[in-house]
């Protein structure tokens, strides 16, 4: 059985150029279904399930090789070298972003540019350094996650959406992370947040743009600056989107900023109009 079907492969799209999406922690391809549709006109969008994440076979899951970002790293790149699709436009949500960042800087032909919408290349404060999150605080939440899981998903998904006017949007966040199996949940949360991209960033040398939502607790907005100025060239876009799942939350607004943004590539294109430099 090919890599590509372990993963939950699939694509839809009238076009010829390949745009993949990759779906951020605890979640699975579903999470695009608002978005996938506004680009298949224009592109062969091309969806799959991280290991261990939504459809993805089990066995495509090995706890050592997930345990750091690296496993998702290898498989992505394994995924696309089977795909032969040539060079992809890849749009990562969060981790996912940084899991594109990485596999592009070690295979820069299987990318034609990069979006990144919410990325963090560490999510813990070091001196000089806001990722958004304390040790002492990551360290808690795992716990959390570790103790009760589906506890922690009901206090995690309201956070992560915003959005409060909106209730829905947490509840159905909330409805997927719980489809996790609790254990692999907790390792790929060790994955993510425990993660530290920062020195690899000035290597990518693929055209990227990164897409900011407003008020976003998990990716704030130091955080994504150090991820622009860390990558050369690349191309900052502020949406007028609140919270750390803008592709859940504004939909067209997220499709309008990446077609614009890959209409002339991702470092030259004009923002959309939900959008702001």
């Amino acid at each position: 059985m090919l890599d590509d079907a372990l993963h939950n492969f699939c694509e839809i799209g009238a076009g010829e150029v390949p745009l993949m999406l990759a779906h951020g922690y605890g979640c699975d391809q579903t999470v695009w279904r608002a978005v996938a549709p506004q680009l298949a006109p224009h592109y062969r969008v091309v969806l799959f399930d991280h290991a261990g994440c939504g459809q993805a076979a089990g066995k495509l899951y090995d706890r050592q090789r997930h345990a750091t970002l690296r496993g998702y790293v290898d498989d992505l790149v394994v995924l696309l070298d089977r795909l032969a699709l040539g060079p992809v436009r890849f749009v990562g949500h969060s981790i996912s972003s940084i899991i594109g960042a990485l596999a592009a800087i070690e295979r820069p032909d299987l990318f034609a540019a990069l979006v990144m919408i919410g990325p963090s290349a560490c999510y813990i404060d070091t001196e000089g350094y806001t990722g958004g999150f304390t040790r002492e605080t990551v360290e808690d939440l795992l716990e959390m996650i570790d103790r009760n899981f589906s506890d922690w998903v009901t206090g995690f998904a309201p956070i992560a959406t915003g959005n409060p006017e909106r209730p829905q949007l947490a509840s159905d966040f909330a409805q997927r992370l719980r489809r996790n199996d609790p254990e692999i949940a907790s390792a790929f949360a060790r994955a993510t947040f425990f993660a530290d991209a920062r020195a690899a960033l000035p290597q990518l040398t693929v055209p990227t743009l990164i897409l900011q939502s407003q008020d976003d607790p998990i990716a704030p907005e130091p955080a994504v600056e150090f991820v622009h100025r860390a990558i050369p060239g690349s191309r900052l876009i502020r949406l007028q989107s609140h919270g750390h799942c803008p592709h859940l939350s504004h939909p067209e607004i997220v499709a309008e900023a990446i077609l614009a943004g890959l209409a002339t590539g991702a470092e030259g294109a004009e923002p959309s109009s939900g959008a702001t430099r």
